[in-house]
């Protein structure tokens, strides 16, 4: 069925998907998502607007602007005038459709930045690889924290054992992070590779897998047999876990990683409702009364259940207290660094409000294997700025390997930075998991009305601190919009709000506020 909604003058428009920096919509923009076929990292099917009004509808849909207005395909989808702002939008369409859980998570995620071995080692971690890199932060003044062993610790996909040629004595890694400060988590995938010991044992009842066989374990084809799906590292079988044999068959062996090594958690990676449709399927067609939307909500499910956990790829997952990450960004000045924080605002305005941003420096940046990958080195510190006041941080390259030592000491800085803030930063995330409001806010949501919506380089952090980084490569200096109020910076001086000012910043500042 076809809806037609017509977007008002001097109306905008926030949610759908994080996947790209496009929010927030007015008349004039191009615009054109498919929910039915793909949803890009975080997704709901809800959009809020400046003006109090709501989209919604219980279906991903097809969306796209023409002529001014909404033009869906879809299901049941309902346009309501919930009041007059974006924060009155969103807060009735949160109580009414995703209330949040009010789980607590865990404060290491937010008291000091985190750490990940993808962009230093892509594939190829090693135990005394990983062990040097994290000794390295420690050297250079960064403060123990959350710490992912990302892909490449494991032999075979969904056969989660550590490879001991490259890991030959994992306790005793686990145990070292441990002792430095660092809380230790895996990455994993719901893919199981068809040539490894641990699919072929599930599968053949004579040789322990009678359980596994009789309950058929994995996502099937309709004529019984193990489906084959293509995803990016190839082809491998797909646990359901909607299914309880599927969901055993992978928490035994996390379990089992935590009970043996001291593991304390996973980052749950892979799964996105476009990788469970029968395109990717090698031969034949799924056999499952689950849509690939329902399969992507059963694997965020899933991993919630360890109370350290990532999460990237997240279909209706609004409402639900887990820790998101924001899609891999290129490094660049322009769809790159520039996109963090309209992605970031348009998550928390879909029920996502813990937000970390992606890597430092872009996790979509040629691979350091790569003789030809360097640094742009003002981006990689202009980077770690603008993550510094988000509710998390997380580092994956080395700074004093990348950077001149100067620019290296000033991403420590930033990092130190999130880290001195970190009691403010926890009190909201502690309001934001009974209320599931925004962490990271626009100017928009705490200030309406004041000609704040298009403004997509600026962010408060909760109601009372605004900040302000340079995202354009070479400047040293930027325009700053005060909302209401009077405005303290980080050396004490004062700025009266409701008016724009063009200040200082050169490459060792972070201009950002506090509300007085």
């Amino acid at each position: 069925m076809t809806y037609l909604f017509p977007i008002e003058e001097g109306e905008f428009w926030w949610g759908g998907s994080t996947g790209a920096a496009v929010c927030p919509l007015t008349r004039d923009s191009a615009y054109r998502e498919n929910f039915l076929d793909e949803c890009s990292n975080q997704t709901m099917p809800l959009y809020v607007s400046s003006k109090g009004r709501c989209i919604w509808s219980e279906n991903p849909f097809a969306v796209e602007i023409v002529d001014g207005a909404f033009v869906m395909e879809g299901a049941d989808i309902e346009l309501v005038q919930a009041g007059e702002t974006l924060r009155d939008a969103y807060l009735s369409a949160m109580r009414a459709h995703f209330p949040c859980d009010r789980r607590a998570l865990p404060d290491e995620f937010f008291r000091t930045a985190q750490y990940n071995t993808w962009m230093e080692f892509t594939y190829r971690p090693t135990q005394e690889g990983v062990l040097a890199f994290a000794r390295g932060y420690v050297a250079h003044g960064y403060r123990p924290g959350i710490f992912i062993i990302d892909e490449g610790w494991h032999g075979r996909y969904g056969d989660w054992r550590f490879d001991e040629a490259r890991f030959p004595d994992p306790r005793k890694m686990v145990d070292e992070l441990h002792e430095m400060g660092f809380t230790v988590l895996l990455w994993v995938v719901p893919y199981v590779c068809p040539d490894g010991e641990k699919f072929i044992r599930s599968i053949r009842p004579d040789i322990g897998g009678k359980k596994e066989a009789e309950k058929g374990l994995y996502l099937r084809t309709r004529t019984g047999e193990v489906a084959l799906l293509k995803w990016w590292n190839g082809y491998s079988a797909a646990l359901n876990l909607a299914n309880p044999i599927d969901a055993e068959f992978l928490d035994e062996q996390l379990q089992a990683l935590m009970r043996d090594y001291g593991v304390d958690g996973f980052k749950f990676d892979g799964g996105t409702p476009h990788g469970y449709t029968n395109t990717n399927v090698v031969d034949g067609e799924l056999d499952t009364a689950l849509t690939p939307h329902e399969l992507n909500i059963a694997w965020n499910r899933f991993g919630s259940r360890y109370p350290f956990h990532e999460y990237k790829d997240t279909w209706k997952g609004g409402g639900h207290n887990t820790i998101q990450r924001l899609r891999d960004k290129n490094h660049c000045w322009r769809g790159g660094v520039d996109q963090l924080i309209p992605c970031a605002l348009n998550c928390g305005l879909i029920g996502h409000p813990f937000i970390c941003p992606d890597m430092v420096g872009g996790g979509e940046w040629s691979f350091k294997a790569n003789p030809n990958c360097r640094a742009d080195e003002e981006l990689f510190v202009r980077m770690a700025q603008c993550s510094a006041l988000f509710p998390m941080i997380q580092f994956s390259w080395a700074p004093w390997e990348a950077l001149s030592a100067e620019n290296a000491r000033l991403c420590a800085e930033a990092a130190a930075l999130h880290a001195d803030m970190a009691a403010e930063i926890l009190a909201l995330v502690r309001e934001a998991e009974q209320t599931g409001e925004p962490i990271l806010r626009s100017l928009e949501y705490n200030d309406p009305h004041q000609g704040f919506a298009p403004i997509t380089d600026e962010f408060m952090l909760g109601e009372n601190l605004l900040v302000a980084p340079v995202l354009e490569k070479g400047a040293r200096q930027r325009r700053v919009a005060f909302p209401k109020g009077r405005w303290i910076d980080a050396n004490g001086r004062e700025y009266e709000g409701r008016q724009t000012r063009t200040l200082p910043a050169p490459l060792n500042t972070l201009l950002w506020f506090r509300r007085v």
